[in-house]
């Protein structure tokens, strides 16, 4: 981690957070096909499903990016008996919030689905889909603390096999159940839930194995006082903004499309996912930067950091310019692979050509974000998570959808995105010219925020 050339090392690490986030990306297209297919409402109950995901997943990178980022610093200042006390934490934690979200999802099911922004016809397809996710919760929670400790331990090949073992399952498991077993909606939520157990079970191997640095134990996890959780979700706390506050955008979003349809919803809900593929290896990219910025501002490697930030910032933008020509090109057709509806085609292309040409901008925001994260500084990582997964775009929804309709919700996200670049920006500059110029050697004195204390 310290003396393998940074971009070497980055695109080592890089190279299966690509693979299994496509993978996984094309599990979530597939799945989308697959339900289009029994109509206009179940196409519109994944956009629904989408934004609960989403919270359980910000717990999950709540847990897992901030017991990562303490683990990897505290493994580039050679502390393994802390890396394991924040890995276990992270881990038990994740699973306990995830039986949390499952008791209080099935308690208040009906209220849930409304809530997401379901119309009375998606309200029935998302409710059978919600429950199998609900059963899964404790896994698909804490399989993201697994994954992300394996990366930031430079172990990211791991990580890949048990998700990409998963979304392969569930991509195989779909036409079985919803078609073959004629299972329909149903069929596509139990595929998830049986691939998200295996995969959970696949990480897990990983540590029960020996292959990790860091160890799991319960007897850490439940001997860890408050301040060691304390510093993981403060740690993880940009990830918890960033994908909080983008499940309430989903929810806002899905609550502004109700008024105009069942297609609205799942144009919108087709566009998000088209998206989130396209943007997927430049994410992949920025989290192979990721360990490499925690281990080495922990080991004192400054001029490393620094490499590292210039080069991912480079490869993402380069990745994301392709993707995004590509969309901007075959926008219509790409809507009309998950939905051959005319409402849904004619929503989904205005709104997928707008975010793909704001998306350009988009890694200089997203690199900016993880190296604060990644090396503790948690202030700066929490308000820019903050910004562009909400202060922005949720005030930029609620004002357009009504001053331009559906025009201006397909227009609110690519607005709110272009207004957060020059606050990335300055925070970049700021950053590097407090880094110190020189390194350091490894075992002296970290900044109280670096440390994760």
């Amino acid at each position: 981690m310290t003396a393998t050339p940074v971009r070497r090392l980055v695109l080592t690490l890089a190279v299966p957070s690509i693979v299994s986030m496509l993978v996984n990306n094309i599990y979530n297209l597939v799945d989308t096909a697959f339900v289009g297919r029994l109509g206009t409402s179940a196409s519109g109950a994944v956009g629904i499903v989408f934004g609960f995901m989403s919270i359980i997943q910000a717990f999950g990178f709540m847990f897992g990016q901030g017991s990562g980022s303490i683990l990897s610093r505290a493994l580039g200042d050679q502390d393994r008996v802390k890396a394991s006390l924040h890995a276990s934490a992270g881990f038990f934690g994740a699973i306990l919030f995830g039986l949390f979200i499952s008791v209080i999802g099935f308690l208040f099911l009906d209220e849930i689905v409304m809530l997401l922004g379901s119309t009375q016809t998606i309200a029935p397809h998302a409710k059978t889909y919600i429950s199998y996710i609900l059963i899964a919760s404790p896994f698909m929670c804490s399989s993201l603390v697994l994954n992300n400790i394996l990366r930031y331990e430079g172990k990211a090949v791991l990580g890949m096999i048990g998700l990409m073992t998963g979304a392969v399952l569930n991509m195989a498991g779909d036409p079985i159940l919803m078609f073959g077993l004629g299972m329909g909606i149903a069929g596509a939520g139990l595929s998830t839930a049986v691939s998200q157990l295996i995969s959970w079970g696949i990480l897990l191997y990983m540590f029960l194995s020996g292959r990790t640095s860091a160890r799991l134990r319960f007897s850490l996890a439940s001997h860890a006082g408050a301040s060691v959780y304390g510093n993981i979700m403060a740690t993880g706390m940009p990830s918890l903004l960033r994908q909080g506050l983008h499940s309430l955008n989903t929810v806002l979003l899905n609550t502004a499309c109700a008024p105009y349809g069942d297609a609205a919803v799942a144009g919108m809900s087709i566009v998000s996912r088209i998206m989130f593929f396209a943007f997927s290896a430049a994410l992949g990219v920025g989290q192979g930067f990721q360990p490499v910025a925690a281990f080495n501002y922990g080991a004192r490697r400054y001029s490393r950091v620094r490499e590292g930030y210039r080069f991912t910032l480079l490869a993402a933008e380069t990745i994301i310019a392709v993707g995004c020509a590509a969309i901007l090109a075959f926008a219509g057709d790409l809507v009309c692979v998950f939905r051959d509806d005319p409402a849904v085609i004619a929503v989904g292309t205005r709104a997928l050509r707008l975010l793909a040409a704001a998306y350009l901008f988009l890694p200089v925001c997203m690199v900016t974000e993880m190296l604060h994260q990644s090396t503790g500084h948690r202030a700066g990582a929490s308000f820019l998570s903050a910004l562009r997964s909400g202060l922005l775009s949720i005030p930029a929804l609620l004002i357009l959808s009504r001053v331009r309709g559906l025009s201006g919700i397909q227009e609110a996200q690519p607005a709110a995105m272009m207004l957060s670049i020059p606050f990335a920006v300055l925070f970049a500059v700021l950053f590097f010219k407090k880094l110190p110029k020189e390194d350091a050697i490894a075992g002296g004195s970290l900044p109280e925020e670096a440390r994760g204390e």
